[in-house]
This record gives C-alpha cells, sequence and structure tokens, in this order.
C-alpha cells in the first residue's frame, strides 16, 4: 500500500518555525559564542524570535481571515481562528516574561543557578558564583517550551497534541529546578513535577488509545464524526474522553490534579513560575478547547456531572487554602487553581460565547500574573548583617512596601484587583464574559458558586494590599532591589495592558468573537 506524504503548508507553520528554529540557533549560541557575549545574543536572539512569532501570527490572521481556517500538516495542525489568537496570546505574555527572565539586580545577579548540574552548597557551586558564570541554556529552553505551547492549541490529532505537550513539558521541568537561591526546595519542585507530568501523560496516552480502539482515528474531526454514529462502544468513548481530559486538566491545575501547582509554583525560579503559570494555561486551556468542543458535545451529558464537579471543586479549593497562605508564592499558585475554575466555567457552557470569553480571560490573567511575579523578584529580604539576600516571600515582610515603593505597590495592586475581578481592570472584564458565557449555556447554578468563590477570594487579594498600604514595616527586613530595568518594563506593560483590558475591551472582545469558531 502506496501512502502519499502530507501537503505541508510551511507559511502557516511560520511562527512555530521561527521560535523552534531559534532555539536550535540558541544551542550553537551556548556552544560556540565566547561567554563574555554569550548572555547578551541569547537574550537578543529570544527576543527577535518571539517578536517575530507574534508578527508571524498576525500575518496569519489576515491570510485566514481571507482564505478561511484550513488543515495543515496533513490535518495533524489545524490554522483557525481559536488557534492563532490563543498563538498570539501565547507569544505576547512569552515576550513579556521573557523580560522578568532576561533581567538582573543591580550587582548582576540572576535568578538561575550558576551551574545548574553541581550540588547545592559545594564547593563546585561556590566555586561557580565566584567565576560568575551564568546559565545561557535557560533561553533555548524557554524557546522550546513555547514552541510546544503555540502548536498545542493547533493541535487536529491526539498525536500532535501529545507531542506538543510534551515540547512543552520537558524544558519546564528543568527550568524549575534551576534556581539560585533555595536550591534543593527547586530540584524538589522540578522532581515533583516531571513524576506527575509523566503520571498525566500517562493518562492522556490511555485516554488516546481507547479513543482509537473506538473509532479507528486519532484525529479530532473524525472523532467527532464517529461519536454520534457508532453504537455499542460507548464505554471505550466515554473512558478515553474522561482520561485525554483529565491529561489536559493537569497542565491547567484543576482539582484534584493540581497537587503539583504550590510546590511548583513556590521552587521555581520565580520568573518561570510567572512564565509558566501565564503561558502554559493559554497553551493547555485551548488544546482543552479544542477537544471539549470539536469532540465532546455529543457527550455533554455524560460528561457534564464530571466537569461541572471538577470545576466546583477547582474554585473551591483553590480559593478556601488560598485564604489561609503565608507564602506569596503559594498564594499566588492557590489562586491560579481558582482561576483555572473560573476559565473552566467557559469551557463547559459549549456555546460559542464561551470561547470568546475563555481566550479573553486567559490574555487578562496572563498579563496580570506576568506582572504579579515580576513584582515579587524585585521584593527581597535582608539577613541580620543587612545584606540582601532571596526574594521576600513571607507575607509580613510585605508590610510597608507601599512606603518603601509606592509605584511597584501600587502595580501590584493593580494586579491583585484584577485578580479579584473588580471593574475598570481586565480581570473583571474576563470575569463577566465568562459567567455570561455560563449562564448562555445553562450553567446558572455553576456561575452562581463561581460568583460565591470569587467574592471569597477577594479577601486574600485585599489582605496583601492592606499589609502593603496600612501596616507598619516590621523593621528593614526587607528592600526593594534595582535591576537592569527589564522588570521595571515588564511591570509596566502588564499594568497598562490591565487597564486597557478594563477600560477598553472592545477591540479585544470583537477579535475573541471573530475567532471563536473552531474547524469542524
Amino acid at each position: 500500500m502506496n501512502f502519499a506524504p502530507p501537503t505541508i503548508d510551511w507559511a502557516a507553520l511560520t511562527p512555530v518555525l521561527i521560535v523552534l528554529g531559534a532555539g536550535l540557533l540558541g544551542v550553537l549560541v551556548a556552544a560556540f559564542v565566547p561567554r563574555p557575549a554569550r548572555r547578551g545574543a541569547q537574550v537578543v536572539l529570544t527576543a527577535l524570535a518571539l517578536a517575530g512569532a507574534l508578527v508571524a501570527v498576525v500575518w496569519r490572521w489576515t491570510v485566514v481571515s481571507v482564505n478561511g481556517p484550513a488543515e495543515i500538516v496533513g490535518g495533524s495542525l489545524i490554522e483557525d481562528g481559536p488557534a492563532l489568537l490563543a498563538q498570539g496570546i501565547i507569544a505576547l505574555v512569552a515576550l513579556v516574561g521573557l523580560l522578568v527572565i532576561a533581567d538582573r539586580s543591580e550587582w548582576g545577579e540572576d535568578a538561575f543557578a550558576a551551574q545548574a548540574a553541581t550540588r547545592p552548597g559545594s564547593q563546585d557551586e561556590d566555586e561557580a558564583q565566584r567565576a560568575g558564570l551564568s546559565q545561557t541554556e535557560v533561553f533555548p529552553f524557554v524557546l522550546f517550551s513555547v514552541g510546544g505551547m503555540l502548536l498545542f492549541p493547533a493541535a487536529g490529532d491526539l498525536v500532535m497534541m501529545f507531542v506538543a505537550l510534551e515540547v512543552l513539558s520537558l524544558p519546564l521541568y528543568l527550568l524549575s529546578g534551576m534556581a539560585r537561591r533555595r536550591r534543593l526546595l527547586s530540584q524538589e519542585a522540578a522532581l515533583k513535577y516531571f513524576v506527575l507530568g509523566a503520571f498525566s501523560s500517562a493518562f492522556f496516552l490511555m485516554g488516546a488509545a481507547l479513543l482509537y480502539g473506538f473509532s479507528g482515528s486519532l484525529r479530532l474531526s473524525e472523532l467527532a464524526t464517529a461519536v454520534p454514529s457508532t453504537v455499542g462502544m460507548d464505554g471505550l468513548l466515554l473512558a478515553g474522553s474522561v482520561l485525554v481530559i483529565v491529561g489536559l486538566l493537569f497542565k491547567v491545575g484543576a482539582v484534584p490534579f493540581h497537587v503539583w501547582t504550590p510546590d511548583v509554583y513556590q521552587g521555581a525560579p520565580t520568573p518561570i513560575t510567572g512564565f509558566m503559570a501565564a503561558a502554559t494555561k493559554v497553551a493547555a486551556f485551548g488544546a482543552l478547547l479544542r477537544f471539549v468542543y470539536v469532540v465532546v458535545p455529543g457527550l455533554g451529558w455524560d460528561l457534564e456531572p464530571l466537569m461541572w464537579g471538577i470545576a466546583i471543586l477547582t474554585m473551591g479549593v483553590g480559593t478556601v487554602v488560598a485564604l489561609v497562605q503565608t507564602d506569596v508564592k503559594r498564594m499566588l499558585a492557590y489562586s491560579s487553581i481558582a482561576h483555572a475554575g473560573f476559565v473552566l466555567v467557559g469551557v463547559v457552557a459549549l456555546v460559542q460565547e464561551g470561547i470568546a470569553a475563555v481566550l479573553f480571560y486567559l490574555l487578562a490573567y496572563g498579563l496580570a500574573t506576568v506582572g504579579a511575579f515580576a513584582v515579587v523578584t524585585l521584593v527581597r529580604e535582608r539577613d541580620a548583617a543587612g545584606t540582601v539576600t532571596g526574594e521576600a516571600l513571607h507575607l509580613s515582610q510585605w508590610a510597608g512596601l507601599g512606603r518603601r515603593s509606592p509605584a511597584l505597590a501600587l502595580a501590584m495592586t493593580l494586579f491583585l484587583l484584577s485578580f479579584a475581578g473588580i471593574p475598570l481592570t481586565g480581570g473583571f472584564i474576563g470575569k463577566f464574559s465568562v459567567f455570561a458565557a455560563g449562564v448562555a449555556g445553562g450553567a446558572t447554578v455553576l456561575v452562581v458558586i463561581a460568583v460565591l468563590a470569587s467574592a471569597a477570594a477577594a479577601f486574600f487579594y485585599v489582605r496583601l494590599v492592606v499589609l502593603m498600604f496600612f501596616t507598619e514595616p516590621d523593621g528593614e527586613r526587607t528592600a526593594v532591589v534595582r535591576s537592569e530595568g527589564l522588570t521595571s518594563v515588564a511591570v509596566a506593560v502588564c499594568a497598562l495592558g490591565t487597564v486597557l483590558l478594563g477600560v477598553a475591551p472592545g477591540p479585544v472582545l470583537d477579535l475573541a468573537q471573530q475567532a471563536a469558531t473552531f474547524l469542524p
């Protein structure tokens, strides 16, 4: 039997090719460029690649607007509105996140271990730090992960979806274990992320195998066709769909598949935490939207109780556990879990408005998340000798930040208010859109629960605001460090985006509505 090779539209792959090609160039830069020039070359290359990918996505949007959506790579990838909008959000969030990753303190120290292969506390580690070594391999890892993220929401079959899942995940496992300080905690986080990520991959693969047994195909469009027409194998269909959804829910941090989230967010280098929390959620929810809206509609009655239960648990657990956190990064981690529950309201709505609402929410959440973790990188603690050391992560150390650095505290307040869904922020418009889509899809009870959870979540956001502006500082335990300025630029961009999405959301909402149709 002769198999014709698939026809590949290389132009449609331009955003992915730019990012992955730059990642390969970054590996060569790390190997051959002299050490003094290596870091600068990596930063410039990565920034140009992400900016180029964003421009390429805009170009492909104009093409799709004229010619309509299309299958590329033999149908393994789909170029349609939701895929391109998700890719654009990923490229934008990654570009802003890169500014935080690339920044260094006023004394030239970044967030990454001088040499990740050294044992924490060893003489080799001390020598690497004294020599001023830096991990420029971080930048190719980021590019490879972004490449997987760009593929994930555009995957047209389960094989491509799994490949994209692994390509985006494997670099993140490594990046999570490369923190300069608290290295044992960082390595523990990386190991937990890797082990639990392997479990999620196994669930996904088992689900794909069952769906193949059900339909004889791994193509999403053919699965959707087989759902209403195949009789007598409903068990395979339902079990396979549940397992695939479980694999995807792991990446978004939904309960009960969330246990990795607080430990990894706390242990990973903070710039990577912000990048991972924002961009990974966009990619994973993009893939989940495609699977749910293309394959699952015929199983609505069967899967609705499961999805409702997961959404309610995710909102409840994320909100309640965040209330008792005293570590800023863990609080933001449980906050991200709660937000995953809010986004799931738009996913389970199964109406076209839900697609647009979820994508808008992810943009607003992504900008606020990168900005919040960028602020965390600049707030440091002092030791007994008055030397500035690691990040000030205990909530009590943020007391009086509004007096030390009013601009930074105001920016953090803006991001927290956006998380809480306060009007005139992007978070409010995002929540309103998602909840409206839930009502339109008949999930009114779920929306009421989400509104109550959102109101309760406002407490731990306001608590931090009160600490920053209305609490006396406890001595001089906290300092705001100066940096090269890239983090300040990232904070300003995220703050501006958060305000614009809240004050003038119309153009972005219209764009999301135009994009809210999956290629069947």
